[in-house]
């Protein structure tokens, strides 16, 4: 198999799918000492506990007045909503675009654009399906607001779905983080919210498919129209 072949199956995995895939492998090796047909399908869950994890490269736009998708996915909502009240953003309503992921989607996070973030808020909640629009509020989550060097603020939520159980965010209040950088990783089905900076256009539609890091969801100019 050449190397571009291995490349387009074979991705990198992060580090918190390691434990995962092991006991998916220990189950599997059980599985195939009780009954030889149990085992084949313990492998088939082991690949798919690895490729959940995996951690591709991805090629960011360079362009400085974009913004990216968080996460891979499907374009959920699209609508005014009011922001988390814990992320200090403001009492109006923002643009929201949310982004859902399924259990196929690579589940880790990238910042949208370039900024500070100057505040990361966790709050504990339900776990509904991240699909529905009553999952921003009720749901489990942990959001960023991050500073643009002009001022403008915007925020990113993690939203727990109906699997997820645990959201993971390494950037901490103070860090300066480019566009498309990782900043977080949510296990096993969820959501991500992106609240607008002000005076910024969409440029996605509901239904679109997301890739992190590289499809563009937004003009901070605001002078793209919506494709």
């Amino acid at each position: 198999m050449s190397v571009s072949m291995m490349s387009t199956f074979i991705k990198p995995m992060h580090p918190e799918g390691r434990k995962f895939v092991a006991i998916a492998a220990a189950i599997t090796l059980v599985l195939f000492l009780i009954w030889e047909p149990l085992g084949w399908i313990g492998v088939g869950l082991t690949v798919w506990v690895y490729y959940f994890f995996r951690d591709p490269e991805r090629a960011t736009p360079t362009r400085d007045d974009i913004m990216v998708s968080p996460a891979d996915g499907i374009v959920s909502l699209l609508e005014p909503a009011v922001p988390p009240a814990e992320l200090g953003l403001g009492d109006q309503p923002m643009v929201r675009v949310s982004v859902f992921m399924s259990v196929f989607n690579c589940h880790v996070n990238r910042l949208p654009t370039a900024g500070v973030v100057d505040k990361v808020a966790y709050r504990p909640g339900k776990f509904l399906n991240a699909s529905l629009d009553k999952a921003s509020e009720d749901n489990e989550r942990n959001g960023l607001a991050v500073t643009l060097p002009d001022g403008r603020r915007y925020g990113v939520v993690q939203i727990a779905g109906l699997v997820a159980r645990r959201i993971l965010c390494w950037t901490a209040e103070g860090d300066t983080l480019e566009r498309g950088e990782r900043f977080g990783l949510i296990r096993f089905g969820s959501r991500l919210d992106i609240y607008l900076p002000e005076g910024v256009t969409p440029t996605v539609r509901i239904g679109q498919t997301m890739v992190a890091g590289e499809t563009v969801i937004a003009d901070l100019t605001g002078q793209i129209a919506e494709r």
